[in-house]
């Protein structure tokens, strides 16, 4: 491992493309700790400590803690997120972003145009938003947490964290061309990781006083690392279907009779599934946060209370529903069999056409319900080791699989620098395998 680290500064190019990576995180990482003007810093502190397990405390975690702070970078990267989704959901329906999902290079560019101006219109809201919630707020001794609200107020709030989400979005665009890895991607990832080194912290401290047992600490520790393990496994498991193309005669010579596989992800839905699905139960608790003396309110809240048994099972089956609604609106079998049937392409013992969409829409559908149902088991862990262990930070479910994911990525990136020059990477018996393997 040493050794492969110092190949990476061996390499001039990829030497400069960690190095500025690395610089452009830091970047965001400073911005974090920029304040909103006219937000009471403390008093905002002090209430998002009683508002934990709602909407707002999961939102915080994909922005390194940024959103309880009302910094310049509260909205992270978010709206991008939530803007290349709904432009991702249109394609199947809409049949003007079908047709630029299929003119390649020029279609890719518009798309990516329209998320941009979907990301400022959602970042527009969301931060109007976000100042009518703080202009709600009062920390300990009912100190409000905008000293003086009103449209002036909301008006810099628009306009400070509109801007922070566009150069966020730069910044992740820029880390994707000059850079290593996914810029976007990374970006969520530092979020996230941003909050290891304090739990790890806490976990060191309630050792040491006592108040946790050395064997529990020691048993939840190997419970994360077979956790990883296991994600890393069917993250990157695949089912191949083998394809066939016939030989032709071309002049006097004979082509193809090529044999080759349709590689179906176990996971195709990645995280969205997971994502969509603890919004959905955050929400209850979130509004009752507004009326909290709406008694029937309050009784619905606490079915949907993370300490329940009934909120493990409920986001289990929203997850399973989410894995099977997104796979069938980002992978069609209709499309991949008519490509064949095009290209003269088939599966052996399956008739082309329809029986062939059939064929892998049947196969899709096995794979994916134990990747759904395992995703649900890891977005429910998190839960049981905070209610069995007391465990003092959010480990599983959605941050894992984007901080196993992206680290796997880059380091695949990493690794196809060294080879391509001749270095060992990371992984001297082979290849780490990307998602599109």
């Amino acid at each position: 491992m040493i050794e492969s680290l110092r190949n990476v500064f061996k390499v001039k190019e990829l030497r400069e493309r960690v190095l500025f990576t690395l610089g452009i995180l830091v970047i965001y990482r400073i911005g974090g700790h920029i304040p909103t003007p006219g937000v009471d810093g403390a008093a905002l502190t002090e209430y998002f400590e009683q508002a934990r397990g709602t909407l707002f405390g999961m939102f915080d975690l994909f922005v390194g803690g940024a959103f309880t702070k009302a910094t310049v970078f509260a909205l992270g990267i978010m709206p991008y997120i939530s803007s290349s989704i709904i432009i991702q959901l249109l394609g199947p329906v809409v049949p003007y972003f079908q047709r630029l999902q299929k003119e390649g290079e020029e279609g890719r560019r518009k798309i990516t145009q329209y998320t941009r101006y979907g990301t400022v219109l959602l970042a527009a809201l969301q931060a109007y938003a976000t100042a009518l919630y703080l202009e709600s707020l009062t920390g300990l001794g009912n100190v409000p947490v905008v000293a003086e609200p009103g449209m002036a107020f909301r008006g810099l709030v628009m306009l400070t964290l509109t801007c922070g989400t566009i150069f966020v979005m730069w910044l992740g665009e820029k880390i994707t061309e000059r850079g290593i890895g996914n810029g976007i991607s990374l970006i969520i990832y530092v979020g996230i990781v941003a909050s290891f080194p304090s739990a790890i912290i806490q976990e060191g401290q309630m050792v040491f006083q006592g108040q946790r047992n050395v064997f529990t600490e020691v048993f939840i520790l190997a419970l994360m690392v077979a956790i990883i393990m296991s994600i890393v496994l069917v993250t990157r498991a695949q089912r191949k279907i083998p394809v066939q193309y016939p030989k032709r005669i071309v002049g006097r010579r004979m082509m193809g009779g090529a044999q080759t596989n349709i590689p179906l992800s176990v996971n195709t839905a990645g995280v969205i599934p997971i994502i969509f699905a603890q919004s959905i139960m955050f929400f209850p608790a979130t509004i009752a946060q507004f009326f909290p003396n709406v008694d029937w309110m309050q009784n619905i809240a606490g079915w949907f209370d993370y300490t329940s048994w009934t909120y493990s099972v409920i986001l289990g089956l929203i997850i399973v529903f989410f894995a099977f609604f997104y796979t069938a609106i980002v992978f069609n079998p209709t499309d991949i069999a008519d490509n064949l049937k095009k290209n003269g392409g088939f599966i052996p013992g399956v008739r082309p056409g329809k029986r062939t969409a059939e064929y892998i829409d049947r196969v899709l559908t096995r794979i994916t319900l134990p990747g759904a149902i395992f995703f649900a088991l890891i977005a429910v862990l998190p839960y049981w080791l905070i209610n069995q262990f007391g465990v003092q930070f959010y480990f599983g479910g959605t941050s894992i699989l984007i901080v196993v994911g992206v680290a796997l990525d880059t380091l695949q990136q990493v690794e196809s620098h060294l080879l391509m020059r001749h270095y060992d990477g990371f992984l001297k018996r082979g290849r780490i395998r990307g998602r599109s393997m």
